[in-house]
């Protein structure tokens, strides 16, 4: 049986319009009087924020914002099948004169609300690298702290795609008065594989970036969530020794455990990572601490002697000399 053909007023249930230009060819209201909005953080926007009537013959209340129609209080609080708001969708246009047109007219809850993959805006504009969007948002009081669905915070995706401008507007931008996020930027806040902001700058080989996250509070020996690997740890995996040296000077402690009780020299002589040992060692590394498989660092190296915290060892009367 076929089915029955649509009236003219009816609109295809397929239809979706995610483009900023063609914002007047949306829907009034759902049948339902629901939006779609697929996010687990914006559930209070289930309903719009500003009441409008359901029957059109009453007269409309007046607009909380002056000088706005329904049509456009509608369009601003419009969200699309994916779950992006206007917001979301000027900074993927880079629009930025619409974008400054939503900040300026619209709550600061409608800045958190986070599309289909839990992104916000302020995820979208770290992630294309929009500074001018970043420091924005983050001025009407967008959240630092909403994670998306790897875990991540706009923080992680930055130093992810290692967009240092945008990390810098994250971490040193301040909300205006009046607009402040509920939760402060919490710089040991780990995504799902573990990883806080500055284990991923080290793993990016990026010692600027994590220069500028020591510089704004990041805990130098904080541990990822799944072995326990310090920063220092992960840098000594990455072989490059002047990130090693830097954490060093920065503070990092030199015999860190790890879950399984391993240092750093532990991973450096395990991998026969020469220099970086003799970097470790110099720094004050113990070569015989064990871990929980009853193993020193001595045990793990290719050449147990390089490890011997001395260097005035003789043999026949000749001093030892231990490659570097």
């Amino acid at each position: 049986m076929s089915a029955a053909p649509k009236g003219p007023d009816e609109a295809d249930e397929g239809q979706c319009d995610s483009g900023i230009e063609s914002l007047r060819s949306l829907p009034k209201e759902d049948p339902d009087g629901e939006r779609a909005d697929s996010s687990y953080g914006s559930s209070s926007l289930t309903e719009p924020p500003w009441p409008w009537p359901r029957d059109p013959d009453p007269e409309p209340p007046a607009p909380d914002a002056p000088g706005l129609g329904l049509q456009q209080l509608e369009a601003l609080t419009y969200i699309s099948e994916d779950g992006d708001t206007l917001v979301h969708l000027a900074v993927i246009h880079e629009a930025p004169a619409v974008l400054l047109c939503c900040l300026a007219l619209l709550p600061q809850e409608v800045l958190d609300i986070q599309n289909n993959l839990y992104q916000t805006a302020l995820h979208l504009a770290v992630h294309l690298d929009q500074p001018d969007a970043v420091r924005a948002l983050v001025l009407k009081g967008a959240s630092r702290v909403l994670q998306d669905r790897h875990g991540d915070t706009a923080l992680h995706v930055a130093c992810q795609r290692q967009h240092l401008d945008c990390a810098r507007c994250l971490l040193e931008g301040q909300p205006e008065e009046g607009r402040g996020s509920l939760h402060s930027l919490d710089l040991q806040l780990q995504n799902w594989q573990g990883l806080a902001c500055l284990h991923i700058a080290t793993l990016q080989r990026n010692q600027r970036l994590m220069e500028l996250l020591l510089q704004n509070g990041a805990e130098i020996d904080a541990q990822e969530g799944t072995s326990g690997k310090t920063a220092l740890h992960l840098a000594v995996e990455t072989q490059e020794r002047g990130l090693v040296q830097f954490l060093l000077l920065a503070g990092a402690r030199v015999d860190a455990r790890m879950l399984n009780g391993c240092t750093p020299l532990h991973l450096a002589a395990g991998r026969g990572l020469g220099s970086i040992s003799s970097t470790l060692c110099e720094a004050g590394a113990d070569s015989l601490l064990r871990n929980v498989e009853d193993e020193t660092p001595q045990d793990l190296a290719e050449d147990p002697l390089a490890l011997l915290p001395f260097d005035d060892l003789k043999i026949s009367g000749k001093p030892l000399r231990c490659a570097d």
